[in-house]
Protein backbone atom coordinates (compact mmCIF):
# COMPACT_ATOMS: atom_id res chain seq x y z
CA UNK A 1 0.00 0.00 0.00
CA UNK A 2 0.64 3.36 -0.29
CA UNK A 3 1.98 5.09 2.84
CA UNK A 4 2.40 8.88 3.02
CA UNK A 5 5.26 10.22 4.35
CA UNK A 6 8.00 12.84 3.65
CA UNK A 7 9.11 10.94 0.68
CA UNK A 8 5.94 11.88 -0.98
CA UNK A 9 6.38 15.53 0.35
CA UNK A 10 9.48 15.60 -1.34
CA UNK A 11 8.36 13.77 -4.61
CA UNK A 12 5.50 16.68 -4.71
CA UNK A 13 7.90 19.12 -4.07
CA UNK A 14 10.32 17.33 -6.80
CA UNK A 15 7.82 17.48 -8.80
CA UNK A 16 6.47 21.10 -8.92
CA UNK A 17 10.18 22.41 -8.89
CA UNK A 18 10.80 20.13 -11.61
CA UNK A 19 7.43 21.91 -13.54
CA UNK A 20 8.71 25.59 -12.76
CA UNK A 21 12.13 24.59 -13.59
CA UNK A 22 11.14 23.01 -17.34
CA UNK A 23 8.02 25.53 -17.78
CA UNK A 24 11.32 28.18 -17.22
CA UNK A 25 13.86 26.83 -19.17
CA UNK A 26 11.98 24.77 -21.83
CA UNK A 27 8.37 25.36 -22.19
CA UNK A 28 8.01 29.70 -22.31
CA UNK A 29 10.57 29.62 -24.71
CA UNK A 30 9.36 27.19 -27.27
CA UNK A 31 6.21 28.56 -26.50
CA UNK A 32 7.51 31.97 -27.83
CA UNK A 33 9.69 30.98 -30.53
CA UNK A 34 6.21 29.21 -31.73
CA UNK A 35 4.37 32.50 -31.51
CA UNK A 36 6.75 34.67 -33.23
CA UNK A 37 6.63 31.79 -35.91
CA UNK A 38 2.92 32.56 -35.89
CA UNK A 39 3.63 36.09 -36.09
CA UNK A 40 6.21 36.11 -38.90
CA UNK A 41 3.68 33.92 -40.95
CA UNK A 42 0.67 36.05 -40.64
CA UNK A 43 2.97 38.80 -42.04
CA UNK A 44 4.28 36.82 -44.89
CA UNK A 45 0.93 36.04 -45.39
CA UNK A 46 -0.56 39.88 -45.19
CA UNK A 47 2.57 40.70 -47.61
CA UNK A 48 2.00 37.75 -50.21
CA UNK A 49 -1.44 39.42 -50.27
CA UNK A 50 0.09 42.32 -50.37
CA UNK A 51 2.11 41.69 -53.08
CA UNK A 52 -0.79 39.50 -55.40
CA UNK A 53 -3.15 42.80 -55.11
CA UNK A 54 0.19 45.01 -56.34
CA UNK A 55 0.44 42.74 -59.03
CA UNK A 56 -3.01 42.49 -60.20
CA UNK A 57 -3.00 46.05 -60.09
CA UNK A 58 -0.33 46.21 -61.92
CA UNK A 59 -1.47 44.12 -64.36
CA UNK A 60 -4.51 46.25 -65.02
CA UNK A 61 -2.64 48.80 -65.47
CA UNK A 62 0.00 47.39 -68.24
CA UNK A 63 -3.46 45.68 -69.93
CA UNK A 64 -4.86 49.55 -70.10
CA UNK A 65 -1.91 50.67 -71.50
CA UNK A 66 -1.65 47.89 -74.28
CA UNK A 67 -5.12 48.61 -75.07
CA UNK A 68 -4.53 52.32 -75.32
CA UNK A 69 -1.40 51.85 -77.32
CA UNK A 70 -3.37 49.86 -79.90
CA UNK A 71 -5.73 51.83 -79.99
CA UNK A 72 -3.40 55.04 -81.04
CA UNK A 73 -1.20 52.23 -83.99
CA UNK A 74 -4.82 51.48 -85.57
CA UNK A 75 -6.05 55.23 -85.01
CA UNK A 76 -2.27 56.03 -86.63
CA UNK A 77 -2.61 53.11 -89.21
CA UNK A 78 -5.95 54.49 -90.22
CA UNK A 79 -5.16 58.15 -90.53
CA UNK A 80 -1.95 56.99 -92.62
CA UNK A 81 -4.25 55.03 -94.98
CA UNK A 82 -6.38 57.60 -95.57
CA UNK A 83 -4.08 60.15 -96.29
CA UNK A 84 -2.15 57.60 -98.54
CA UNK A 85 -5.67 56.86 -100.43
CA UNK A 86 -6.33 60.41 -100.64
CA UNK A 87 -2.93 61.41 -102.06
CA UNK A 88 -3.51 57.96 -104.38
CA UNK A 89 -6.56 59.22 -104.94
CA UNK A 90 -4.87 62.79 -105.91
CA UNK A 91 -2.33 61.49 -108.49
CA UNK A 92 -4.94 59.68 -109.51
CA UNK A 93 -6.84 62.47 -110.70
CA UNK A 94 -3.42 63.83 -111.90
CA UNK A 95 -2.38 61.14 -113.99
CA UNK A 96 -5.92 60.60 -115.59
CA UNK A 97 -6.17 64.54 -116.56
CA UNK A 98 -2.83 64.31 -118.07
CA UNK A 99 -3.72 60.80 -119.85
CA UNK A 100 -6.96 63.00 -121.00
CA UNK A 101 -4.51 65.67 -122.38
CA UNK A 102 -2.50 63.28 -124.04
CA UNK A 103 -4.84 61.86 -125.63
CA UNK A 104 -6.89 65.20 -126.66
CA UNK A 105 -3.63 66.25 -128.39
CA UNK A 106 -3.31 62.87 -129.69
CA UNK A 107 -6.85 62.73 -131.38
CA UNK A 108 -6.10 66.28 -132.99
CA UNK A 109 -3.25 65.59 -134.29
CA UNK A 110 -4.88 62.85 -135.94
CA UNK A 111 -7.65 64.82 -136.94
CA UNK A 112 -5.13 67.26 -138.69
CA UNK A 113 -3.45 64.28 -140.05
CA UNK A 114 -6.48 62.89 -141.84
CA UNK A 115 -7.49 66.44 -142.30
CA UNK A 116 -4.13 66.83 -144.57
CA UNK A 117 -4.71 63.32 -146.51
CA UNK A 118 -8.18 64.47 -147.66
CA UNK A 119 -7.03 67.39 -148.82
CA UNK A 120 -4.18 65.87 -150.57
CA UNK A 121 -6.64 62.81 -152.06
CA UNK A 122 -9.16 65.73 -153.05
CA UNK A 123 -6.56 67.05 -154.81
CA UNK A 124 -5.19 64.10 -156.43
CA UNK A 125 -8.44 62.71 -157.38
CA UNK A 126 -8.88 64.39 -160.54
CA UNK A 127 -5.56 62.88 -161.32
CA UNK A 128 -5.93 59.59 -159.99
CA UNK A 129 -9.03 59.60 -161.76
CA UNK A 130 -7.61 59.69 -165.10
CA UNK A 131 -5.17 57.31 -164.50
CA UNK A 132 -7.36 54.37 -163.52
CA UNK A 133 -9.60 55.49 -166.39
CA UNK A 134 -6.37 55.02 -168.50
CA UNK A 135 -5.25 51.97 -167.08
CA UNK A 136 -9.30 50.73 -167.54
CA UNK A 137 -8.94 52.00 -171.12
CA UNK A 138 -5.58 50.80 -171.74
CA UNK A 139 -4.49 54.20 -172.99
CA UNK A 140 -4.33 57.54 -172.09
CA UNK A 141 -7.23 60.23 -171.53
CA UNK A 142 -4.58 63.22 -172.16
CA UNK A 143 -6.04 65.83 -174.36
Amino acid sequence: MISIDITMVMHIVNMIVLMVVLNAILYKPILGILEQRGQKIEKLDGEVVQFEQRARQRQAELDAKIREASNKAKKALDSARAQAQAVGAEKLTVIRKESDTFKENQMQDLRSQIEVARKELQGNTAGFAQAMAGKILGRSLDA
